[in-house]
Order: C-alpha cells, then structure tokens, then sequence
C-alpha cells in the first residue's frame, strides 16, 4: 500500500493589475522555474495570445541553485482558485487537464539538472479549433518526484514543485461577469450586554461567470433600524485574480458587531465592467435577557388565566334543582325536655 503525501506547489510570481511587476522567477529557494527571455526584456511569466486551431511556441528554464544535481517531472498544468483562500493553485500531474494543461506539451517530460546549473527546454502550445475565447491560466510546473518523509516518524509526505505561470488568452468576445452569491452572517455574543465583545462573521460566494481573469474588489456595508450605518468597509481578505468560472467561499470578521438591533449587510463586488451586489437580513438579540423575559411574562400569563379561573368559580351562581326550584332545608329539630 503506498504511503499518502501531499503536493506542494510554490507559485510566486503574482498578477497584480496597473502595477509593475519585477521580473524575477518562481522559486522555492532551491530550484526556479521561468520563462526564458525575449529578444526585448526578461518575463516573470508567460503571456501568450492565440487564435482558435493556432501553435504557438516557447522556452521554460529551470534553474538548479542548490550544489547537487536535481532531476524533475516537467509538465503543463491548468491553474484553478483554491476553495480556503482563492489563492493561485495548478493541477497535479495526476488530475484531468482542460485548458493549458492539455495543450501545452513540453519537449521534454523529465530532467536532469546540474549543480548551478540551468536547462532550457521548448514547448509547444496548439490551441484546438473549437476552444473558447477568454482567457485559459496555467503553469509549466518542474516537480521533484522525491518523497521529503519528513521527521517524526510520520507517514505522510512532501513533494515540491515550482510553476511558471502561463496566461493564456484566446481570441473571440471577451465576457467580463462576477456574481456574489449565498450571503449568510451568524452572531457570537455575550450571553449578557456589556459583559463582553460582540462580534459577526459573514460568509460569502464570490464567483467568476465570465471568461476572463478579474481582479476583484469587495465592499461590505451593514444597516441598522431606520437606516443608520453600522459598517461600510473594503475588504482586504479577496483573491488578487479569480480566474474564469472559478468560485470561492470567503468569510469576513465583524468585530463590535451590534448586541440589540435589526438590519441589513450588503456586499458589493467590482471588477472591470461589472458590479454585482447581494444583501443579507439580520437580527441581534442577547438571548439570554430575552428567555428571561419571555419565561417571566409565560410564567405571569399562566398565574393570570389561574386567577382568573378562580374567581370565575367564586362568583358563580349556585346551581338550580332538578325541578326547577330551589328545596327549602329542613329545620333541625331539638330535642325535646323532659319533665
């Protein structure tokens, strides 16, 4: 039976929209993956553009920096949101390819390379007739297929591997949609007012139905009873890209969040050309001051009806006899003295 492991993926370099970006390399301090420089200036990931039924071609370089040669499993990946944080993450080698993954086919599947050294390797990217226009993210991904067991006797295992980022986008109608989606928030406060901190946790989708890369951004606005504003924030906790199709469930801290009051939240997404917002009603009661006044109000209703019942049978009139009237009682007699 073979022993689990987990796969992870050191993807460092970062889309980050109207913002330069230094050209450097995805690395893990030990190897780095990266596109081979252009005729013009070096690249921190590749950016390709192609028409349905096109090839395009390209070079990956994988630097060794350690003092040991070091052998790899290269190969093309589809790149999806990670469903904790929506971070970037790729496919391993094992799972289905779609996209970039499927149609990108390094020239060669593994290698070896030197201490300090670097190999460069072509690759070829034949986008088929029928793709979708949009955008396909991936990665060209160098995997260490050597198990690090680690220490303390466990069974679990690490494999590392580094991607070069691959942005892809196909030509047609660009569609830019975001939707935000089951919007929910839950309470967690003192059992009493004023013996400790009331906060609200609000959770969310936030999904990309559209098929290009969008950088969102996620404002988060609450209302109180006749419309006061509680809250009315950006949140800070969103993925930089959320690529085509992809969904992510978030959630958001509310500290100081309201003991006593009835509202509303609303989130807002943006992202280039669209906007989509969806709310989420709530109600802030301290419970425990409200079961006590609720069992003290049941307690003197039933002490009422109690009451009420009595002096209902106090006043009651006395009941007639069978024959319609009233039998006179009989007089007691006295016993009689003797002479």
């Amino acid at each position: 039976m073979r022993k689990p492991y987990v796969l992870l993926l050191s993807l460092l370099a970062l889309l980050l929209a109207g913002a330069e970006v230094p050209a450097r390399a995805a690395d893990n301090g030990s190897w780095a993956v990266y596109p081979v420089a252009s005729q013009t200036a070096a690249r921190p990931y590749f950016t390709l553009a192609a028409e349905p039924g096109q090839t395009l071609t390209d070079k990956v370089a994988v630097q060794n920096r350690t003092g040991r040669p070091l052998t790899f499993r290269l190969y093309a990946a589809d790149a999806y949101n990670t469903a904790r944080d929506g971070g970037f993450a790729v496919r391993t080698v094992r799972e289905r390819m779609r996209g970039v993954g499927a149609w990108a086919k390094p020239a060669k599947s593994r290698i070896t390379v030197p201490a300090h050294q670097t190999v460069t390797v072509p690759f070829t990217l034949r986008v088929p007739d029928g793709a979708g226009p949009g955008d396909h993210p991936g990665a060209l991904v160098a995997l260490d297929e050597r198990v690090d067991r680690g220490g303390g006797g466990l069974a679990l295992g690490v494999q590392r591997a580094v991607g070069a980022r691959v942005y892809l986008r196909v030509g047609g109608p660009a569609l830019t949609a975001l939707s935000v989606e089951h919007v929910h928030i839950s309470h967690h406060q003192p059992l009493l007012p004023g013996l400790g901190d009331s906060t609200a946790t609000v959770s969310y989708t936030l999904r990309n139905t559209g098929n290009v890369t969008l950088a969102p951004r996620v404002r988060l606005t609450a209302r109180g009873l006749f419309g006061r504003t509680l809250l009315d924030r950006d949140l800070t906790r969103v993925p930089a890209e959320l690529l085509p199709g992809q969904r992510v469930r978030l959630t958001e801290t509310w500290p100081g969040a309201p003991q006593f009051d009835r509202g509303e939240v609303t989130l807002t997404a943006r992202a280039r050309d669209t906007r989509q917002s969806a709310s989420a009603s709530f109600l802030a009661l301290p419970w425990l001051p409200v079961l006590l006044v609720f069992a003290a109000a049941a307690l003197a209703g039933a002490l009422l009806v109690r009451a009420r019942r009595v002096r209902a049978r106090r006043s009651a009139p006395a009941r007639p006899s069978p024959r319609g009237r009233t039998t006179p009682s009989r007089p007691r007699s006295s016993p009689s003295a003797r002479p």
